[in-house]
């Protein structure tokens, strides 16, 4: 038997009063009904990653060990002033080898009606140059304050297309575990 798809979903704000933590669990869960997939949720908050360092001499072990252990991954993003929370980008950067050919999707999310779209456009090259494959579905939580409940639970999920992203995330990353086990670069003729 295949060993089930490990995703974990990544929860990309240590902000009090996040919102972003209602869709990161939303999508969690989805993916937890999922057969054939194990995950786990991760908090960037709740990382020991010192600030005062970068790369490899931030890191934090058991994060890195979880990403590398990882076929895929998913980004719960908020989107702060058009973009991205710099501690997330201060955490995927201490990673590099780990990242390599894994597919990662990203989940927006936004006080407004762009759902996060923007810090999505400003993540997508950052991630392409970490190694990671970013797959051609986003989740968007637009207006995520009408979207939840005063205890995290949704209440409108009409927009969101969290099955064709999950679909995506797990054809791609089986597809680039196939290829990590079985595909060697560099060949010589």
């Amino acid at each position: 038997m295949t060993r089930p798809l490990f995703v974990p979903v990544v929860l990309g704000t240590p902000r009090q009063g996040r919102m972003s933590e209602y869709a990161a669990k939303a999508v969690w869960s989805e993916l937890a009904n999922r057969a054939g997939v194990k995950t786990e949720f991760v908090d960037i908050a709740e990382l020991a990653i010192p600030v005062d360092d970068a790369g490899e001499g931030a890191k934090d072990t058991q994060f890195a060990e979880l990403v590398n252990r990882a076929d895929a991954l998913i980004l719960v993003v908020p989107e702060y002033n058009h973009g991205y929370p710099g501690l997330l980008k201060h955490v995927l950067d201490t990673n590099l080898k780990e990242y390599i050919h894994k597919a990662v999707g990203v989940v927006g999310v936004s006080a407004g009606v762009f759902g996060g779209a923007r810090a999505i456009q400003n993540l997508i090259p950052v991630l392409r140059e970490l190694g990671l494959v970013t797959i051609f579905w986003d989740v968007n939580f637009t207006s995520v304050r009408r979207r939840f409940d005063e205890s995290g639970d949704l209440v409108d999920d009409s927009f969101l297309a969290i099955d064709k992203f999950l679909d995506e995330l797990l054809w791609m990353a089986e597809t680039l575990r196939f290829g990590r086990e079985n595909v060697t670069i560099g060949r010589s003729s």
